[in-house]
């Protein structure tokens, strides 16, 4: 199974639309995939799911990402990293069957001009720590709301040449 996670519990954000892409996109090519939003979490996740303690939703989201074997990470930029609900889902998740030696690609966004790149680069370093194998080639889409149409689609050029790019790689890997 392969899941795509939209990295944010922002209602309305250009990293669910972005995820949704991909998703569509790798239907395209053959590779069905899941998507799991952040917003689906549920509403009392700190005190519900941490800690061994399991919600019947989050029980539900857990079963999920323990049968995912590949992840792709779709991470907005928030001060410079990426979203700490991000990082509290993944500490809930089971350890070490949620992701340990698991493969996953990474995708970052944001309005500004730089992608998300200390974002990415900070979550790879808790993938590793966790085992997960992430794949070398991470994109960064700078200035999202220009880079997509009001349909969800990518459209500068050179962003839809490297988001391919990875995307072929993705299914290989």
């Amino acid at each position: 199974m392969v899941t795509i996670i939209a990295a944010t519990n922002r209602p309305g954000s250009s990293t669910l639309k972005l995820a949704q892409y991909y998703k569509k996109i790798l239907a395209q090519k053959g590779l069905e995939t899941n998507l799991l939003s952040l917003m689906e979490l549920p509403d009392n996740f700190l005190k519900t799911d941490l800690y061994g303690k399991r919600s019947p939703e989050f029980k539900k989201i857990q079963q999920q990402i323990t049968d995912t074997e590949k992840f792709l990470f779709v991470i907005p930029e928030y001060n410079g990293s990426f979203p700490g609900v991000l990082k509290v889902f993944v500490d809930a998740c089971n350890f070490p069957e949620s992701f340990y030696d698991k493969k996953a690609a990474l995708v970052g966004l944001s309005s500004g001009k730089y992608g998300n790149i200390r974002g990415v680069d900070h979550f790879t370093g808790v993938c590793h720590y966790l085992h997960l194998n992430v794949m070398p080639l991470k994109i960064h889409i700078s200035a999202i709301r220009k880079e997509m149409d009001e349909n969800g689609n990518l459209t500068a050029e050179d962003t839809l040449r490297y988001t391919d790019e990875q995307m072929e790689k993705f299914i290989k890997y």
